[in-house]
């Protein structure tokens, strides 16, 4: 067990109230973590650290921010052991995903780091003569970002890198399903020598979540809110954050489809679907949760699909004879039952029928699915993909559309013409054709459209996330005014 205190001004506290409160392991019950259960003057001092430490951190050349970030990219990879035991420990995964976390996060660190000399200017022509006009990105203060647990590394260092890269201050509002390994990747910065105040961590029970981020968004000192998460919360930060005219980017939820073409590798498509559908549980925002296959093929897809999903078996995450690990808690693992149980209800066909034990839920194909049942529209978050057939490009484009979310999709087609035509016509904010809807890379835009949120993380496009573009002219010659 893992006892977490909060992180401010580089000081390991606790709550000001005592508080605490347990995160508990799905994958046997035990107590994973005891975190501090933070108050709103903890957020207050919290704020105000990041806030102080901005003064320091914004004026460092940016080389020399671009040295502590890659100190910290190369300790997060050192400590890549701790972050997994930790990461399995408290959301029941694999080595092998919190592995692949570490790595990319310690990448994204690398490409922050890369950007603190690239985030430039414009000069604008003017009409007034003598007068030099520019456009100048300057950091904005201090950032509060807001990463969920499903992976815990990766997106809570991206809640913090580009931001920093740019010269702000982050406080790290970590997830009440992780508070130890969200907590960790601030001790790697704080060791790196960001600095005291630089990236601060508030720890809070469920309970208090509405109040606590209520009052990390409207502090006055707060000047920006990232926040990743599902859509229902998303709405919630968006709708608090205009209260206070808090610009936010909002990465939400996804329920990603796959359109297997006519001409497609079936047995590529099939290995892309179990991995996007499959891995991690089925909890990430890009996962494959919905197969539209044309009807020429679908017979033979679903043969392969369903003996290639018999192959992949859910359990213990520390046995690495199970490739999958375990739902994130008992809770989301009786959601599901619910969910697969109204669509078999209602006609679906599960050839390989509903396992769920506890927390682990082996994965699954639902086939025929159809509007009425909850799962054609609500975003399972699980092992599960749904399969639909089509009989004409525009029909499974109109499938594809046909939902409030737009984060990942593919397309699967050895006729790339054909593909890319198909794939400009879905409404996603990421497209991958004949590659797996999860996929992701520190370089990338990174956001979607829809229900999905709005923005984007991803190096350079997020430059504009987190500065303010100021507007600066220089008068050279003397002007003549009117009055």
């Amino acid at each position: 067990m893992k006892n977490v205190q909060l992180l401010i001004h580089g000081q390991s506290v606790n709550s000001s109230s005592g508080q605490t409160f347990e995160r508990i392991s799905p994958i046997d019950g035990s107590v994973a973590s005891t975190a501090a259960a933070a108050t709103i003057e903890d957020v207050d001092h919290a704020i105000e650290s990041a806030h102080q430490a901005f003064a320091i951190w914004s004026t460092l050349s940016p080389t020399e921010r671009r040295l502590r970030l890659l100190k910290a990219a190369d300790l997060m990879d050192q400590k890549t052991e701790q972050f997994i035991q930790t990461g399995m420990r408290e959301t029941g995964s694999t080595a092998t995903w919190y592995g692949f976390n570490v790595h990319l996060a310690a990448n994204m660190l690398r490409e922050a780091a890369g950007m603190t000399t690239q985030i430039d200017g414009s000069i604008i022509p003017s009409d007034v003569p003598g007068n030099m006009a520019m456009g100048i990105r300057t950091p904005c203060g201090v950032i509060v970002g807001m990463a969920p647990w499903n992976a815990p590394v990766i997106l809570a260092t991206r809640a913090l890198a580009m931001p920093l890269a740019c010269g702000n201050t982050v406080v790290l509002k970590a997830s009440e399903a992780c508070p130890a390994t969200h907590r960790l990747i601030a001790e790697v910065l704080l060791e790196a020598g960001l600095g005291e105040g630089v990236v601060n961590v508030i720890t809070h029970a469920a309970a208090d979540a509405p109040k606590i981020v209520e009052r990390l968004i409207s502090h006055p000192l707060t000047k920006r809110i990232n926040f990743t998460g599902s859509t229902h919360v998303g709405k919630i930060i968006a709708e608090t954050a205009a209260k206070y005219l808090k610009p936010v980017l909002l990465e939400l939820g996804g329920k990603a489809p796959v359109l297997v073409l006519d001409k497609a590798n079936i047995e590529d498509a099939v290995n892309a679907i179990a991995f996007g559908a499959f891995f991690n549980q089925g909890q990430i925002c890009m996962s494959t949760e919905r197969v539209l296959v044309d009807d020429k093929i679908a017979d033979q897809f679903i043969e392969k699909l369903v003996e290639k999903t018999k192959s992949i078996h859910a359990g213990n995450p520390m046995n690495e004879n199970y490739p999958l690990g375990v739902l994130e808690s008992e809770h989301a693992a009786n959601r599901l039952q619910g969910l697969l149980k109204d669509a078999q209800d209602k006609g679906a066909s599960l050839p390989l029928g509903i396992n769920i034990q506890g927390t682990i839920m082996q994965p699954t194909v639902i086939i025929d699915v159809t509007k009425d049942m909850k799962i054609y529209s609500e975003e399972s978050f699980a092992p599960v993909c749904t399969i639909q057939r089509f009989k004409t490009e525009a029909e499974a484009i109109q499938l594809a559309n046909d939902s409030e979310f737009g984060l990942s999709s593919a397309v699967f087609s050895q006729d790339i013409v054909q593909a890319l035509a198909v794939a400009k016509q879905i409404e996603s904010g990421i497209c991958h054709i004949n590659g797996a809807t999860v996929h992701d890379e520190a370089q990338m835009p990174f956001g979607g459209v829809k229900q999905s949120g709005y923005g984007h993380f991803g190096s350079k496009v997020s430059v504009a996330e987190f500065t303010e573009l100021r507007w600066i002219t220089i008068q050279m010659t003397p002007r003549h005014y009117p009055i």
